[in-house]
């Protein structure tokens, strides 16, 4: 049984569900998103509450329970208030900038590191040495940090690369004499 799954998902105020032909979706101040559901568990909206509950008793079902309910309630918290991933740039000379749809990152290579912003997402570089990923898809906005940690994470001796703003980073002690 799903822990998850069986609490149903609070529809705040200024937040609309609509479920047509299988697909959920929900529209807030910050945009709209779509899901398609699944054939094994069935989603119902009563009044400011979104229920999912599964059809039967199968493996299948029970794992798309909960997964269907974390997903609706990804959607409701990021069409009303948004996701946001903050990310440091440690380095000596590294630093970002956007410059028009790109993201120019220098990470110490011989070349700058142009990463183009996806439809849907917003970075900002409040400082030369941060970056702000802000959208209203959770997936989206965690892959795009991802992507771009992805180009040099940190490493442990110095701790230089690109890190999220929460990490913490296991430093190493270097050779000994």
């Amino acid at each position: 049984m799903s822990r998850v799954g069986k609490y149903p998902v609070d529809v705040p105020a200024g937040v609309t569900i609509a479920i047509v032909d299988g697909v959920l979706s929900a529209k807030g101040k910050l945009g709209e998103l779509r899901l398609k559901l699944t054939d094994h568990v069935e989603t119902t909206v009563e009044g400011s509450k979104v229920s999912v509950k599964p059809l039967s008793n199968v493996a299948q079902a029970r794992m798309m329970w909960g997964t269907t309910r974390a997903n609706i309630a990804n959607m409701i918290r990021g069409v009303s208030t948004g996701y946001t991933k903050t990310m440091e740039i440690t380095g000596t000379g590294y630093r970002a900038s956007v410059q028009g749809a790109n993201l120019v990152v220098n990470l110490g290579f011989s070349h700058d590191v142009v990463y183009p912003v996806p439809a849907g997402i917003t970075i900002t570089t409040p400082r030369p040495t941060a970056i702000t990923v802000t959208g209203v898809d959770k997936r989206l906005v965690g892959q795009v940090a991802a992507e771009i940690r992805g180009y040099r994470s940190p490493e442990p001796y110095k701790g230089k690369g690109v890190r999220y703003d929460n990490e913490t980073i296991r430093r190493k002690e270097g050779k000994k004499k």
